[in-house]
């Protein structure tokens, strides 16, 4: 079986990946880790050797398994991804977004978070989004050019490409600008939904022209965004942040009433961090930090559950989905209070993730009744310390790995674009807390750490991590989903830490998602209706539907790729995205 898998090429690998077989006894099977074939699942990852790539995109996945084809690393294969998804993958592929790369490099064993998030532009202020009764105008804070935060998305995938990558920008750039200059024909899945963004384009010329009457098998062409990839490849950040690109921004703003000016272009940088670390059961976790909430409340709920017996609940029964319920719903409210931006306010990291906090928080949880929101109060057992993103993952022979979550925020954005430079502006100055203790678009509650003040970063779900076990890498991951990504991503990384289930099998297994307020467990179809209803007699309120009923929710679309025997690396795209794909490299 060996020797076959051996000669497999990348197309053929991605066509039979799930239909190749062998003797169980050929390969067995490696306890504690994800075993090539599982001979007891319907769900088989893609497996390669050369390298692997899984995106929300087939298109921009193709585009970087042939920058590993050509000796490009995992860092080049995730930018030159980037690039492509700014031209394929309109919802939140982006230039004019921004995002969290975390990279693990295989030769030092160093983990690092790079941190390429919008920033408020320096004429933004915490009452901006205030209507005269004093409440959050949405439509101002979330529909209009003043919605925009200062993009960060080109910076960081050319510091990244710069500081990690091997290759030139020619080289990782090319293929999306030639998509974006040459066309691609359009799926029916990405004709469907800029149909169903043609509302929000309709108060924009530019997106009009740029985004309305695509339709599928056509081959699309994108003019403008191709000379806006151009200058970056030719001048690199100068590019976008200066120039004509960044004059162009500045018209944008001007004439509709936005905030961002080319000093608040110029002015932007990125920022390397360390990751948010924790062990569970022998593996290691390295996650995006502050002001991704994702890290911390992912090690803070693996702490939680790590002091029961989960595996004699049974995946997915009713007593383990509420022992994640109520460690979600701890996180959250921790949320609400103490996560922001860590260069304005202090975040008690260590605090929320220690393990012994999270012992304190197990004991409040009663294993047979569903809390109430309303009498978790965040951070009560606290001891002070002395629909839309997209992601994708990326990793190399040498066991390189990059875990990418960029965004708009909402889906295409604020719906305006930039006249003349041919992409779409973000929203994500609705990430802040325009109000301390009012809603955001995703239904989350934020406090004072994260008030609008100039040059600051808001608060996100964005959740790209990596999880390692003797010093390899068995899962870098990330979903796109709002509040929902730190959820989905949790319960992926639980499936192949917990329950030993493949990459496949862990991506498409059934999922639920409590962020404290509102205080509903939402719940995908998948899930058995007797596992709901004992969950609603155990004082659940599952409602995914405004008329009561559970209503059919998708929680995230999670891409992963991770190391598995012999030397393979797999990789899973999740089947809930449309135009989702895993390609590997022979």
């Amino acid at each position: 079986m060996k020797n076959i898998t051996k000669h497999l090429g990348p197309a053929l690998i991605l066509l039979m990946g799930a239909s190749v077989t062998a003797n169980a006894a050929d390969v067995p099977a490696a306890p504690g880790a994800q075993a090539m074939f599982d001979y007891g699942s319907i769900h088989h990852p893609i497996l390669s050797k050369g390298g692997m790539i899984s995106a929300e995109d087939a298109i921009a996945a193709q585009v970087g398994a042939d920058i590993l084809a050509r000796g490009g690393n995992a860092v080049d294969a995730a930018v030159a991804v980037g690039f492509a998804l700014a031209v394929t993958h309109p919802a939140a592929g982006n230039l004019g977004g921004g995002g969290f790369m975390v990279v693990h490099l295989k030769e030092t064993g160093k983990t690092i978070t790079l941190d390429f998030r919008e920033m408020a532009p320096a004429r933004a202020n915490r009452d901006m989004f205030l209507g005269s009764d004093g409440n959050v105008d949405n439509r101002q804070a979330q529909f209009s050019h003043a919605s925009a935060g200062v993009p960060g998305t080109v910076m960081g995938l050319l510091e990244a490409l710069k500081t990690y990558g091997t290759m030139s920008r020619r080289q990782v750039m090319g293929p999306a600008i030639k998509l974006a200059d040459k066309g691609f024909t359009v799926s029916p899945a990405l004709a469907a939904g800029l149909e169903d963004a043609r509302p929000r384009f309709a108060a924009d010329e530019s997106s009009i022209e740029y985004f309305v009457g695509i339709k599928a098998n056509q081959n699309w062409r994108q003019a403008d965004l191709a000379k806006t990839l151009r200058r970056i490849m030719r001048e690199g950040a100068d590019g976008f942040y200066a120039g004509e690109t960044a004059q162009l921004i500045a018209d944008e703003m001007a004439e509709g009433g936005g905030l961002i000016t080319l000093e608040d272009l110029a002015n932007y940088e990125t920022v390397t961090r360390a990751p948010v670390t924790g062990t569970y059961r022998g593996y290691e976790i390295a996650a995006m930090s502050p002001p991704s909430s994702g890290g911390v409340h992912i090690v803070q709920m693996l702490n939680i559950l790590e002091g029961y017996d989960l595996r004699a609940d049974g995946h997915n029964s009713a007593a383990y989905l509420h022992k994640l319920t109520e460690s979600m719903r701890r996180a959250y409210a921790d949320r609400s209070k103490y996560l922001g931006d860590p260069d304005f306010v202090d975040v008690p990291v260590e605090a929320l993730t220690d393990k012994a906090y999270a012992a304190r928080l197990r004991a409040g949880i009663n294993l047979d009744t569903a809390s109430k929101s309303s009498d978790i109060l965040p951070g009560s057992d606290l001891v002070p310390e002395p629909v839309n993103t997209t992601h994708y993952s990326t990793m190399d022979r040498l066991g390189n790995a990059v875990s990418v979550t960029y965004t708009l925020n909402f889906s295409y954005g604020s719906g305006y674009s930039v006249n003349g430079a041919g992409f779409l502006l973000n929203n994500e100055m609705d990430d802040f807390s325009a109000k301390p203790g009012s809603p955001n678009g995703y239904g989350l509650i934020g406090g004072e750490a994260n008030k609008i003040e100039p040059r600051k970063r808001p608060l996100s779900s964005m959740t790209p991590m990596i999880v390692l076990k003797d010093g390899d890498v068995v899962l870098a991951t990330g979903s796109p989903g709002g509040s929902t990504i730190i959820t989905a991503v949790m319960q992926v990384a639980l499936n192949v830490m917990e329950w030993e289930m493949n990459l496949a099998e862990a991506t498409s297994q059934g999922r639920i998602h409590h962020q404290w307020l509102p205080d509903r467990l939402a719940v995908e179809p998948t899930i058995n209706t007797d596992t709901i209803r004992i969950l609603r007699e155990m004082g659940h309120d599952i409602a995914n539907g405004p008329d009561g009923s559970t209503a059919r929710v998708i929680l995230g679309r999670v891409n992963s790729v991770g190391q598995v025997e012999d030397g393979y690396i797999a990789g899973a795209s999740d089947p809930r995205g449309p135009k989702s794909a895993a390609v590997g490299v022979d």
